[in-house]
């Protein structure tokens, strides 16, 4: 028996339902298997569908793995390990860069990926806790994890990062020790398949950013908008403008979606950030249920009558409507509980040119379907 062999059994022992997945190097990382569910399941009179993250090339898959840690990079390539300080200060090209160079079925962990396992904690009535105020948990006074960086200057002594999978149950998805690490705080993390292009929201349809030959350029034909009265991903017209889709404006400093912005000098709508708790996004009538539903799965819109409580206690989502191109970090980071959760979203200040000490990655694979 090879050494990864018994790695893999010592794993399973540890953590059942965890295996290691080998890169096209024949290297591990850590993965936790996320089987395909429906929008039923997960939503009240949601849909009889599966989820878009169980979507890749108009097939169903029938599940996704995600890291089980925030990954690092060995030798140009993603890895989730754990007792890791993760990767940072990396832009969200490079990122995705380290995921897609491990192989087919390789990539940065999606926006559809990161709905689906929020609204599975949310259904299960878990939010998992972790690193958002420097180096442990803002409610708990009893729990720590092992520190991996400190700040300096003016943040000199605080905790930034902590090592992978370092702090107690309650920092994984589902409570357990086989579940995925470190989706609230400690680095946000980039994710692909979605961006705002002057407010109006763009996606790769479904899942389609799994697989690396949809293109993600800034200027690639893969990215579609949501049609308003269908929930159907229609072709941009590139300026923000297509007719009948989502965007977001500025309601009363609150992100909310409707098919037009206001452009005019002095208007409301208009924000280069604008932000809330989910539960405080909501929809002109001209948004219809189909992609109300859309939204509800990439965790940018709350179910119908949502409270604070609902979502972690208020996760925050950020947006920019003025800008060209914005696209997201997901969990929030080690440096306030009022920016992380599970359902938290960051797309005001995410350029393709950002890179943070407070911004890292989760790499994800997928089985393609074949044609």
């Amino acid at each position: 028996m090879g050494n990864f062999d018994i790695a893999d059994l010592a794993l399973q022992a540890v953590a059942p339902g965890n295996k290691l997945l080998y890169d096209d190097k024949g290297l591990p990382s850590v993965m936790v298997f996320i089987p395909k569910f429906k929008l039923s399941d997960v939503l009240t009179d949601g849909p009889d569908a599966y989820h878009p993250a169980f979507i890749i090339n108009g097939q169903v898959v029938d599940g996704i793995w995600i890291s089980k840690y925030q990954n690092v990079v060995e030798n140009g390539r993603a890895y989730s390990l754990p007792g890791k300080d993760p990767a940072s200060n990396i832009t969200w090209d490079t990122a995705r860069g380290y995921c897609e160079a491990k192989g087919a079925g390789w990539h940065m962990m999606t926006k559809a990926e990161w709905g689906m396992i929020a609204l599975w904690c949310k259904k299960h009535g878990i939010f998992p806790k972790g690193n958002n105020n420097y180096g442990k948990d803002s409610t708990e006074s009893a729990y720590t994890a092992i520190p991996a960086t400190y700040g300096t200057g003016a943040d000199a002594g605080k905790i930034f990062h902590v090592l992978t999978g370092t702090g107690p149950l309650t920092w994984s998805h589902d409570g357990t020790m086989k579940g995925i690490w470190d989706l609230n705080g400690n680095v946000s993390e980039w994710e692909g398949g979605f961006r705002t292009v002057y407010g109006e929201l763009q996606f790769l349809v479904n899942n389609n950013g799994a697989d690396k030959s949809h293109s993600q350029a800034a200027n690639s034909d893969q990215w579609k908008a949501l049609d308003a009265t269908t929930g159907e991903f229609i072709t941009p017209n590139g300026s923000g403008t297509t007719t009948n889709s989502v965007k977001v404006i500025a309601a009363s400093s609150k992100p909310k979606y409707a098919i037009t912005i206001d452009r005019s000098e002095g208007n409301t709508e208009e924000s280069e950030n604008v932000n809330s708790g989910i539960q405080d996004i909501t929809c002109s009538a001209d948004i219809a249920d189909a992609a109300k539903y859309v939204l509800r799965a990439f965790g940018l819109l709350p179910e119908a009558g949502a409270v604070a409580a609902d979502y972690g206690d208020g996760d925050r989502l950020y947006f920019n409507n003025v800008a060209a191109e914005r696209l997201v970090v997901g969990g929030g980071g080690y440096n306030g509980a009022a920016f992380a959760g599970v359902f938290c979203s960051g797309g005001s200040t995410s350029t393709r040119s950002y890179s943070h000490t407070n911004f890292g990655f989760r790499s994800a694979f997928a089985e393609l379907p074949t044609a």
